[in-house]
């Protein structure tokens, strides 16, 4: 070719090739989709404002004993599928945006927020599709581990408290202070007669969050035992997972019923409408995160907090701003 030149021609046929070609889009691990498809999938009428009341289906019933074997582990609620939980969850996740906001601003109230969760439940998933979506500023996780030397050498509390939000903030707790009325008793790590008194300095310290202004969310994500082997299988086939693996997690597997037992007395001895205690569903990862999104955000409402009034004089700063800007003509 006389005159060829090999960039615009590759740039231009490039994009000839492209334009005429259906563009497909690939969301999370969803199928791959067309715009057509798109804009069909966007006029699909999804109530994302459901007359059902997540807490009061989830919430531990004040003083009663629940059995997590009665409780299903796989629900859908109002949703009509996963693409619609999926959708209710995008508009949540603006509303608690914008009313956390709101109490970072206001700087008098404060939220923590603790799951527990039998291993691979999906705590880590649930706070980066949710509740990470909240501005880092105002919200941080505490992943508590096994405690350190130096956590060991003081009381159970000693770390918890110090990760505890202050006003107009977010703490997000994966895994929290239950660890030591359940992992402790299970494993047999400290004497019954200690972990058994805990219950109650457990109750005291929530009490003391709640009277500085902190609103307190508990959730165990509840997971059948067959759910948690698939889970552990996807570990195994997928590499980037493989940080994950442990033997102990097959080893807890063992005394399936006796972290049950202990999370049973947890619900029932530190459970109360100040710090309330809920039983969410997670096998279908997408209803955990709707049904959370939902109670979090449900939250924020009753919370109401308030952009704080303007101390400085608006018609002062405005003349500062014009003689400013006069500058620069």
């Amino acid at each position: 070719m006389d005159g060829f030149e090999p960039a615009r021609y590759t740039a231009a046929s490039a994009l000839t090739r492209y334009l005429s070609q259906p563009v497909r889009f690939r969301l999370d691990d969803r199928p791959a989709f067309t715009f057509s498809e798109l804009n069909s999938m966007q006029s699909t009428q999804w109530d994302l404002n459901p007359k059902f009341d997540f807490r009061d289906e989830h919430v531990v019933p004040e003083g009663k004993k629940v059995s997590l074997d009665k409780i299903p582990t796989e629900f859908e609620g109002p949703f009509s599928g996963k693409e619609h939980g999926r959708a209710f969850i995008d508009e949540a996740i603006d509303e608690i945006q914008t009313l956390q906001y709101r109490m970072y601003t206001e700087s008098k109230q404060s939220l923590l927020i603790v799951l527990q969760a039998p291993d691979a439940a999906g705590k880590d998933g649930l706070i980066r599709k949710v509740l990470g979506q909240m501005n880092p500023q105002g919200c941080r996780t505490y992943p508590f581990k096994v405690p350190s030397s130096l956590e060991r050498s003081h009381d159970f509390l000693w770390r918890i408290h110090k990760a505890a939000p202050a006003a107009g903030k977010v703490s997000i707790f994966n895994r929290s202070h239950y660890e030591d009325v359940l992992v402790v008793r299970v494993e047999d790590l400290v004497p019954k007669s200690v972990w058994k008194q805990r219950y109650e300095i457990i109750n005291d310290f929530e009490k003391l969050l709640v009277h500085g202004g902190t609103r307190i969310l508990k959730f165990y994500l509840h997971i059948s035992p067959s759910e948690q082997l698939e889970r552990f299988k996807k570990r195994l086939d997928e590499p980037t997972k493989h940080w994950k693996l442990n033997e102990g997690d097959y080893e807890a597997r063992t005394k399936w019923g006796d972290y049950r037992e202990a999370y049973e007395d947890a619900f029932e001895k530190c459970n109360s409408e100040h710090a309330p205690w809920y039983i969410i569903p997670a096998d279908k990862k997408w209803y955990r995160d709707a049904s959370i999104a939902a109670i979090v955000r449900d939250t924020f409402r009753d919370m109401d907090p308030q952009l704080p009034p303007i101390d400085a004089d608006l018609d002062e700063i405005r003349r500062l701003y014009e003689r400013e800007l006069g500058k620069q003509k």
